[in-house]
């Protein structure tokens, strides 16, 4: 049988964030101060600082997420950590993207490759969701509400991908939906309530 190398979350936990917290840095780095003095200056800057919201959010909650989904095991195989490093190359092309739709000005095609870059960050989060999953699985600890979490993934994605086409008619409208997917996520289990009498799934 083929030998299945596993280490403990922390080194794993510790490079995310280092990761994550280089992403922001990079974001924050592409705010500018306005040439515009007062009211003026500050109203021109909006849509910066709206876009730079979302994504920042957007890092954020995937910060809070990853944490709360790597400390559910012990234990990482080569699964995890190839899933993680394939989140985060995802999610590091985020401030590339950001500044694009800053520098096309919000036009349809800039914020449709924005929020397929969050089709894509997504996906590869379920991955790692689903990678993890499988320890659990194999550990006895995977429980009801690990389903119903994944569910909650997938309907996420979804409605990515109907962003995509509104954001060729409507850009403004699908920057909305994803600042609406980011707020659902504020609380990793929102939406998911689990009944008391949900017991683990059995160990295989």
């Amino acid at each position: 049988m083929r030998h299945t190398h596993l280490s403990t979350t922390a080194r794993l936990e510790a490079f995310s964030d280092g990761v994550i917290a280089v992403i922001i840095t990079i974001m924050v780095l592409e705010l500018k101060v306005p040439h515009q003095d007062g009211i003026a200056g500050l109203y021109a800057v909006i849509p910066t600082l709206a876009i730079y919201a979302v994504s920042f959010a957007f890092t954020g909650i995937y910060w809070i997420n990853h944490h709360h989904l790597v400390h559910r095991t012990e234990e990482a195989d080569e699964l995890v950590l190839y899933a993680n490093l394939f989140f985060l190359f995802c999610l590091s092309l985020l401030p590339f993207l950001t500044s694009y739709v800053l520098e096309k000005k919000m036009d349809s095609f800039s914020v449709a490759l924005y929020t397929s870059s969050m089709v894509f960050t997504g996906f590869s989060f379920l991955l790692l969701r689903l990678a993890i999953a499988r320890r659990l699985r194999l550990a006895g600890k995977l429980e009801i509400q690990d389903t119903s979490v994944q569910h909650k993934h997938l309907y996420s994605l979804l409605t990515y991908l109907v962003a995509i086409p509104v954001a060729f008619y409507h850009p403004h409208l699908a920057l909305g939906l994803c600042a609406f997917v980011t707020i659902i996520w504020i609380t990793p289990t929102a939406g998911v309530k689990p009944r008391e009498e949900d017991a683990p799934f059995p160990r295989p």
